[in-house]
């Protein structure tokens, strides 16, 4: 018995270990054979095993992709399916392939055609920068028939150009896709010791902030936006789609966001075809700028990419950052480079070595010499002989070889033998010699002229796609519709969305969160759910904005213990959620007289009515709340009266105790914006107005929620709108080629409609506008722009005020070579009236 335990006992042990083996084996074989790109070529071994295919069967003409599959098949164990994936992925990345036929559409999703009906070669590029022979080192395929590179010779940082997707076992890899000319700027920056930044290029375009990147190591983050704009009031276009989002699953993301009651939309529809195009019809009473925010926050218009760069050094997985691996590639380049010249250099002393033995061997007759030899041995020593005085001219030693070589010149060679020739080639091998040294001795030039070419041949249409701009950050719960009716129980302390015999509250999100006052002068706060139990006798709910300092509570209650009645103003700007909280002194009995919301800190006049049987000589007596300060919810506040009090009852309604509403435009977002980003606009109070103009010669009014959008791209000056400002512009018209100006008061004043008070026509724009009230202009003049007159001009005094739809009056024409404003006091705007100029 207990040898047959200690069999099973030896017999887990060894299992145990056959396991921990062939899970390490297994893990390696996945990491390094399959899913993680070496770091040398940037390639994972079936990619470089297609390219390798490709180029042996390379004679410039396109070849069936599925003859490529079959051709790779030799060298690749993993079967047609995964080289057939892998050759379309490359293709569609063109950059080392040129394709032929229905290779799919990485926007679309859709597939590549058959294998049998598509065709592809490499690229000049590919063979430019992917194979040397020469430099090559090599290894057995798998099944020991055939040579196959260890890596490409790859001089250039390949892995940042097309990036790079992989799921090993306990790791991944993720890089992405660089700028082609971008990439070559850098390389030439670091071989100049100059600092570089790389940031992501995508072939579908759109948007990305790289303000977390982190130089693709691992932690950092980007977030990718497709191009939005808006055709009317009540149409969006998707011009282009984040990178690794196909249009059908942006459509999906849609119509999903849309049947969860996140966005509110009628219709969405795919028009793509060259380009991306996606039309969202918008519901009615839903603006632009809401679902545009909506369709960030909800959908796959904007995505997070985490990047993961891992890559395989000396066989064994590094995490790397996008400037290693720039650096190492470039590093990587100029010993390939150097490799190239030794060996060139090589072949050309061998060419010098050898065309001077045979004109050595000709010009001086030395074949004579071997006439009356009748042995091999007896030519070879002849010919030796013969060259043994002009050896010393040679820049190495003769060997038996370079003699046989001579032994295999042709007589019709020797007989037609042009030594000016041959001199005029030895000096153009010396002068090779000489330059390919002074590129060695030169490497790091060399390399960068290398980098300049490939830039220079190659760089034409690939331009950034992708812009590089800064997201605000969306809150979800701002941009949430409203697709759920809250109802409450105030007497049993019920609120939720599924209690449809109860009262109506208000409409609301699944994502908001919900404030309760209770009259026992408790206050918690819950996110909205189908039945919630907030305790009894509610007295005030409402949606709850988390930071809002300019919402303010009005309170009076009674302290259970002293009988005395305290009034307080408080703001409840974030708590932690489900946690009540006490809003009086916190003893039993503690009760509220009078509860009020105010959005803008109103402060109202009570009436305050004692019970008749208090001992105060007064009985009734108004208080004002606009005495009291405001505070935080834990203060207990200011006594208001020792007496019971029978009723508390409005008497008059407040006004705003505090100041408008600070805001500040951010031009890199194209956003209003209460946390001092951008230039200050002003104080806004309910009624105000933003005015902005654009290069289009066009203006708009607009309110000024947060929600609001403005194309920065195209405004040229936006401020705090005041009616009586007149409005003092320069613009130009295309068609006359004439400067015009003219002063003008805003006479419609819908709010988010666009009107524009220039001359219609193609390429006619806005050059300048102001609101100051006496601007001077400073213009230059003349024909080039080394000599140009100075002129000032008094805008008032020269442009009446007339009506907006006037065409102005001619100041110059295509002479006009720079337009200012001279600076004055009204430059030192106070906070309530800064434009923002652009």
């Amino acid at each position: 018995m207990s040898e047959n335990t200690n069999n099973s006992e030896q017999n887990s042990v060894f299992i145990n270990e056959m396991y921990e083996s062939w899970f390490l084996d297994y893990a390696s074989y996945v990491i390094l054979e399959r899913a993680v790109p070496a770091i040398e070529d940037g390639l994972k071994p079936v990619q470089r095993r297609i390219l390798h295919a490709m180029k042996e069967m390379d004679d410039g003409r396109f070849n069936k992709v599925a003859n490529i599959i079959g051709q790779t098949m030799q060298y690749h164990p993993h079967g047609d399916a995964s080289i057939s994936d892998a050759i379309v992925n490359l293709g569609q990345k063109d950059l080392l392939i040129e394709t032929q036929g229905n290779w799919g559409d990485v926007r679309t999703g859709d597939s590549a055609a058959a294998a049998r009906y598509i065709e592809a070669r490499l690229s000049k590029f590919a063979l430019e920068v992917a194979f040397n022979n020469k430099t090559t080192e090599w290894q057995l395929s798998y099944d020991g028939r055939k040579n196959e590179p260890v890596t490409l010779p790859m001089k250039f940082p390949l892995l940042l150009a097309q990036g790079a997707d992989g799921i090993a076992v306990g790791l991944s890899t993720k890089i992405l896709p660089h700028n082609f000319c971008e990439i070559l700027e850098a390389a030439i920056k670091h071989l100049k010791n100059k600092k570089f930044e790389l940031y992501p290029d995508f072939g579908t375009g759109g948007m990305i902030d790289i303000s977390n990147y982190n130089d693709g190591a691992r932690g950092g983050k980007v977030r990718v936006r497709s191009r939005i704009e808006e055709v009317d009031k009540k149409t969006l276009a998707i011009r282009d789609v984040p990178y690794s989002v196909t249009t059908s699953q942006l459509v999906d993301s849609i119509l999903k966001a849309n049947d969860n009651g996140k966005i509110k939309i009628k219709s969405v529809t795919d028009n793509t075809a060259k380009d991306v195009e996606l039309i969202v019809q918008l519901a009615p009473g839903v603006t632009t700028d809401q679902t545009i925010d909506a369709l960030y926050a909800f959908t796959d218009c904007e995505i997070s990419i985490s990047p993961n760069a891992c890559v395989v050094i000396a066989e064994k997985p590094h995490f790397v950052s996008a400037s290693d691996l720039l650096k190492y590639s470039v590093n990587h380049t100029k010993g390939l480079l150097l490799k190239e010249l030794q060996i060139k250099l090589g072949e050309l002393e061998e060419d010098w070595h050898y065309s001077s033995l045979e004109k050595i061997f000709i010009e001086k007759r030395i074949y004579r010499d071997i006439e009356e030899q009748t042995t091999w041995e007896g030519v070879l020593n002849a010919i030796d002989l013969g060259l043994k005085p002009y050896k010393k001219k040679l820049r190495r030693e003769v060997t038996t070889e370079d003699i046989v070589k001579l032994t295999e010149l042709r007589i019709k060679r020797i007989s037609k033998y042009d030594s000016f020739k041959a001199d005029e080639h030895i000096k153009g091998v010396e002068a090779e010699i000489e330059e390919v040294k002074n590129n060695i001795a030169n490497l790091t030039d060399y390399a960068i002229r290398y980098y300049e070419n490939l830039l220079k041949k190659y760089g034409k249409g690939r331009e950034r796609k992708t812009e590089i701009r800064p997201f605000e950050t969306i809150q979800a719960t701002t941009v949430a519709i409203a697709n759920a009716k809250l109802y409450v129980n105030y007497k049993e302390g019920f609120i939720g969305t599924g209690l449809k015999k109860d009262e109506f509250a208000f409409d609301c999100s699944d994502l908001d969160n919900v404030i309760v006052f209770r009259k026992d002068g408790k206050m918690l706060i819950t996110k909205v759910a189908d039945k919630t139990f907030v305790g009894k006798d509610i007295i005030h709910l409402a949606i709850f904005q988390k930071n809002d300092e300019r919402m303010t509570y009005n309170m009076i209650y009674l302290d259970g213990k002293s009988g005395v009645s305290y009034s307080k103003r408080f703001n409840v700007t974030g708590i932690t959620r489900d946690k009540e909280y006490d809003l009086t002194k916190g003893h039993a009995g503690s009760k509220v007289h009078y509860f009020t919301a105010n959005p803008n800190g109103e402060a109202e006049v009570v009436t305050i009515t004692l019970s008749p049987g208090s001992k105060a000589r007064i009985k009734s007596l108004d208080f004002y709340f606009e005495e009291i300060e405001i505070k935080g919810r834990s203060a207990q506040g200011n006594q208001v009266t020792k007496y019971p009090i029978k009723s508390v009852k409005l008497k008059e309604k407040g006004r705003s105790t505090l100041l408008g509403i600070k805001l500040w435009f951010d031009a890199a977002v194209g956003r209003l914006n209460k946390d001092g980003n951008g230039i200050l606009l002003g104080r806004f109070e309910d009624g105000d107005r933003i005015v902005a103009f654009y290069k289009d010669g066009s203006y708009e009014l607009t309110d000024f929620e947060l929600t609001n959008r403005y194309d920065t791209d195209s405004v040229v000056l936006i401020e705090k709108f005041n009616a009586e400002k007149v409005i003092s512009a320069v613009y130009f018209d295309k068609k006359s080629e004439q400067f015009y100006a003219k002063r003008f008061l805003i006479e419609s004043q819908t709010l988010k409609n666009k009107y524009s008070f220039i001359k219609e026509g193609e390429g006619n724009y806005l050059e300048l506008v102001t609101t100051q009230s006496d601007p001077v202009l400073v213009l230059k003049k003349g024909k080039k722009k080394s000599d140009l007159a100075v002129e000032e001009m008094a805008f008032a005094e020269a442009i009446d005020v007339s009506g907006w739809k006037t065409v102005g009056t001619k100041i110059a024409g295509t002479e006009l070579k720079e337009i200012s404003v001279l600076k004055n006091d009204e430059d030192q705007a106070g906070e309530n009236d800064q434009p923002t100029l652009f």
